[in-house]
């Protein structure tokens, strides 16, 4: 069983080197200009100068603070209204059409609005990066919260639990898996809205570096910039990915 996740991770690697190889060759060839299209060789050569002199530590942390901040908002008001709305049948029924008209609205159209308010500000981009994520999180909260099983609402009342009780020791470990299910779909919606605000209001970060390398012409810039965002997504949600597995070690099977 131990084989599997070897020969699978040998086979993504091996599959990111023929595409490697393959953007080596295009470029190599010409057929779009280097202009708009560097080497693999130029981008990774640029990408290794901007760590050796540093400049690139200071727009990643801004993007990574921007993303995290925005996230860890959007998961606490996504899990408190939504515990508070998937406990209650009568408000279920009464914010549910609400939450499905707001939903779907694209947080980047909020951006405009947000800017009237708060300024080109980091209180602005993560107001509309809390936004965008927090649905994901709200409406897996509402249906974990709703979905207890009938026979533990029976077993609460013989027990006499009052609502905090019956939240901290039913409702919330029969929501958790929704919860962080909802939260990693919250973070990937949390890194790309944080790149998007920088593009849009100018905020120091990653998405800045790339938008101004672009109207540069500065093409191994920018490609450096799109790898960074790459690996830091990478590393970001497999962080996520295991703190889940051990939060959710108690499902496995077989797990004492």
């Amino acid at each position: 069983m131990r084989r599997i996740p070897l020969v699978s991770g040998m086979g993504a690697a091996l599959f990111a080197a023929v595409l490697l190889v393959l953007w080596q060759l295009l470029a190599d060839r010409q057929f779009i200009s280097p202009v708009f299209f560097p080497t693999p060789s130029r981008t990774l050569a640029e990408l290794y100068r901007q760590i050796a002199e540093g400049t690139i530590w200071a727009p990643l942390a801004a993007t990574a603070l921007r993303m995290f901040y925005g996230w860890v908002l959007a998961s606490l008001l996504g899990v408190a209204i939504g515990a508070a709305i998937g406990s209650s049948r009568t408000a279920r029924d009464y914010l549910e059409p609400l939450l499905e008209f707001m939903r779907p609205l694209p947080a980047s159209a909020i951006i405009p609005a947000a800017i009237l308010f708060l300024g080109l500000s980091n209180a602005m981009s993560i107001s509309v990066i809390a936004f965008g994520a927090i649905w994901p999180v709200l409406l897996a909260s509402v249906h974990g919260f709703a979905s207890v099983e009938p026979q533990l609402l029976e077993v609460c009342g013989a027990l006499r639990l009052n609502r905090v009780q019956f939240i901290a020791k039913i409702a919330a470990p029969n929501s958790l898996p929704d919860i962080l299910a909802g939260a990693r779909v919250s973070l990937a919606i949390s890194f790309i809205l944080a790149v998007v605000t920088e593009m849009q209001a100018s905020q120091p970060g990653l998405g800045h570096n790339i938008l101004l390398a672009q109207r540069s012409f500065r093409s191994p810039e920018l490609y450096a910039g799109v790898v960074t965002l790459g690996l830091m997504g990478f590393v970001v949600n497999h962080i996520l990915l295991k703190a889940e597995e051990r939060l959710l070690r108690w499902r496995a099977p077989g797990d004492a």
